[in-house]
């Protein structure tokens, strides 16, 4: 026996961080005995021998059983050089077995990947890290590699050894904390995780943090994947994006959450498939107008009752509905249908699920130690160190291999306002200022800016999205001139305002008035998007239809169609979330399916009905979708009559050929010959109203149109006299 004891029982106590410097085959020298030296540590194995490769039918080599364990040793004295090899081993229940020796093969990774990494510039470190299918010198097998840089031993696990440690230790890549190891023979759809041994001698399993794909709960295992046999078919799409998604162009979003859009009831109430989805929400997408979905988050999360706001595989989409081919799929049916494709992305935490980033090799390494640094009061989970490079490149990197394997065409980045201030939802006493004394998250607000620039600078046309719910000045504003670079910013506040107003009895409505108005204050200061979105449907809030003041479905039905008449005619790109398109009588609940039956009722089909012909007229009128930035485009014509709960607005193309006035009216009483000022002489035709009877309205309005006359008001020259039904919006346009 070659080997000391002392090292032998390292191996037996998987205490070994530089496996390499052990198995494998080496020129050894001890005395008079010269020779190569070869060991292995092999779950299972009676017998063990080193097949020559070099030559066919080369000669055969037995090896020395030194431990019940399985580790062999033997030093081949009339061998003066290296040579190919293989491994031949005979089992416990005598099969035999021939395959390459992990331990032969260098470093999957290069110095410098290592160097970029560690310095937060790796932007495609998931092509590095996490587990590929690859080709060592003309062998298949699977590379692994993980960031641990405090751990003292990481090795691979899976059904290929037992899920035991002792076999296949990683070798450290020495400062970089990377380790790695390429396992030969492993294919597609192994399970695996790594098995960490900490500074202190404890020993803990993790999922790879950059893991593609992964099983369900309880066991959370990580499985290879092969991302190199997809073969997309959205070309044409991809080619015409960045002139789609222009700000100037329609963008109104269907706010979706997978899981619980459409369930197969007669099947165990179980979700849609991402390819049936394909094909379902598509065509539902379609029907409704809609330009764009938003899925609520996708990435792999153990707890449904999250929504997919607590990520502990931020690589990978979530197991419930397919495997990341068949997501990919789904992105490809849209853009093949013309629907594009925004994702909600969380980097502002993560869960304490200690399977996965939690002290990951026994530090804190991708949160910060300092609770008041790394601590989220809000949600009882962890905040990333934005300040550490490798978890900056995790990131970053994060976003754009969604942007890079699965053609996503924006990405709404989720609680902005956290990550911006070190004092969000702490008092006095549990935040840490920063280096100039100040509130501002600075690390964080650098990484949001270098990720948005990188996004735009390899993917244009591709949208970043903040939901960002204070005042933070320059959201949407470029990096280059001082801002975070986002190019849409969700507008919370006009959500709020809008809300407060129309939960209202409309007898107290003209005393909030000002909820209706206020909003056009700040309306240019950021690229806005209008929602309403899953954030008004949840926590005991009462769904968008219940939520509409005082009287019955039909009065409630009602208000939710002149609301979304004003919506849909204020500036601002769209959003809403499922189930309010059709007014879903229940809150939102992340495991039952939508209310799809009360479709068969008026008030409900109406609701239908209306968001498809806004939807329409949002994506033909040139004064709407087209100038939703422009802030020479709005104005005011009437806001001041608050008794009467009315306000007026026209929208004007760039041009300024097309204009479009937006009536709206918010109490239960009709209105005949109400006067309002028209910005141009001339005949003003009703294109939209949100009291037809197709929508299911008493069908009042003002169905010849208005001719203006030459009488002074609202400070414009020309002016008519309006029939306003009860709560309404009516939608005009100048015809000259």
């Amino acid at each position: 026996m070659i080997i000391s004891k002392q090292a032998l029982k390292q191996f037996n106590d998987a205490a070994v961080g530089a496996p390499h410097d052990f198995l494998g085959m080496r020129m050894h020298s001890r005395g008079k005995k010269r020779g190569v030296l070869v060991r292995a540590f092999i779950s299972g194995a009676e017998s063990c021998e080193v097949v020559d490769t070099s030559v066919l039918e080369g000669p055969r080599y037995k090896m020395e059983r030194l431990s019940e364990t399985g580790f062999f040793e033997v030093l081949i004295e009339d061998r003066d050089a290296l040579f190919p090899y293989r491994l031949r081993v005979e089992q416990s229940n005598q099969e035999i077995r021939q395959f390459f020796d992990p331990y032969s093969f260098l470093p999957t990774l290069g110095e410098t990947d290592l160097y970029l990494f560690n310095q937060g510039n790796e932007h495609r470190i998931y092509t590095k890290l996490g587990a590929h299918p690859l080709e060592m010198g003309g062998v298949p097998g699977v590379g692994f590699a993980v960031w641990a840089p405090n751990a003292t031993r990481v090795s691979v696990v899976g059904n290929f050894n037992h899920w035991d440690g002792r076999y296949h230790p990683m070798r450290s890549l020495g400062v970089s904390g990377v380790w790695e190891l390429f396992i030969p023979g492993l294919e597609v759809g192994e399970m695996y995780k790594f098995e960490l041994r900490g500074k202190s001698g404890d020993i803990f399993l993790k999922t790879d943090p950059y893991g593609s794909y992964f099983e369900s709960p309880p066991n959370n295992a990580s499985i290879v994947f092969d991302h190199s046999g997809y073969q997309w078919q959205d070309a044409e799409w991809m080619g015409n994006r960045q002139n789609r998604q222009a700000l100037d162009q329609p963008m109104s979003v269907y706010e979706v959450h997978l899981g619980s859009w459409k369930r197969r009831w007669q099947e165990d109430n179980r979700p849609l498939t991402y390819r049936e989805l394909a094909e379902e929400l598509s065509q539902y997408v379609l029907d409704h107008g809609f330009t764009h979905i938003e899925l609520m988050p996708v990435a792999e999360h153990p707890f449904d009752g999250s929504w997919g706001y607590q990520i502990t595989g931020y690589y990978a989409p979530t197991h419930r509905f397919g495997d990341p081919d068949d997501f990919k799929f789904f992105v490809d049916h849209m853009h093949q249908r013309g629907i594009g494709v925004i994702l909600d992305w969380v980097p502002a935490h993560f869960p304490r699920d200690t399977f996965a980033l939690p002290g990951f090799d026994g530090t804190c390494l991708y949160e910060h130690e300092d609770p008041k640094l790394g601590a989220h009061m809000d949600w009882g989970t962890l905040i990333f160190n934005y300040g550490r490079h490798e978890v900056k490149s995790f990131l970053v990197a994060n976003a754009l291999s969604w942007l890079e394997r699965y053609h996503i065409d924006g990405l709404r980045v989720d609680a902005v306002a956290s990550m911006l201030y070190l004092d969000y939802s702490r008092e006095d006493g549990q935040w840490i200022p920063n280096q100039f004394g100040g509130n501002e998250n600075l690390e964080a607000i650098q990484f949001l800016k270098e990720t948005n620039a990188l996004v735009h600078e390899n993917y244009p046309g591709v949208l970043m999205i903040a939901e960002e719910s204070t005042s933070f000045a320059g959201v949407t504003k470029p990096v280059s001139e001082g801002g975070l670079g986002f190019d849409l910013k969700w507008n919370m506040g006009w959500m709020h305002d809008n809300m407060l107003y129309f939960s209202k009895d409309p007898l107290y409505r003209k005393h909030h008035h000002n909820n209706l108005t206020f909003g056009m204050l700040y309306q240019y200061a950021e690229n806005f998007v209008t929602v309403f979105s899953h954030d008004e449907v949840t926590h005991g809030k009462g769904s968008m239809l219940m939520k509409m003041g005082a009287g019955d479905i039909s009065g409630k039905s009602q208000t939710l169609r002149a609301l979304y008449g004003h919506m849909w005619g204020y500036p601002g790109k769209k959003l809403l979330f499922m189930g309010s398109e059709f007014g879903q009588s229940d809150e939102w609940t992340y495991d039952r399916s939508l209310q799809w039956h009360l479709n068969e009722y008026a008030d409900h089909h109406g609701i239908a009905s209306l968001v498809r012909d806004l939807n329409r007229m949002y994506r033909e009128e040139p004064a709407l979708a087209n100038t939703d930035s422009d802030p020479n485009a709005f104005r005011w014509v009437a806001c001041w009559d608050a008794e009467s709960s009315v306000i007026s607005y026209v929208r004007t193309s760039q041009d300024g050929r097309s204009k479009i006035l937006v009536v709206g009216h918010f109490t239960p009483v009709e209105r005949a010959g109400y006067r309002i000022g028209l910005p141009d002489a001339g005949h003003w035709s009703e294109i939209l109203n949100t009291d037809s009877a197709f929508y299911g309205g008493g069908d009042r309005g003002n169905i010849h149109g208005i001719e203006s006359q030459p009488v002074d008001y609202d400070g414009f020259a020309q002016s008519g006299e309006f029939f306003l039904p009860p709560l309404s919006t009516l939608i005009f346009k100048w015809q000259g």
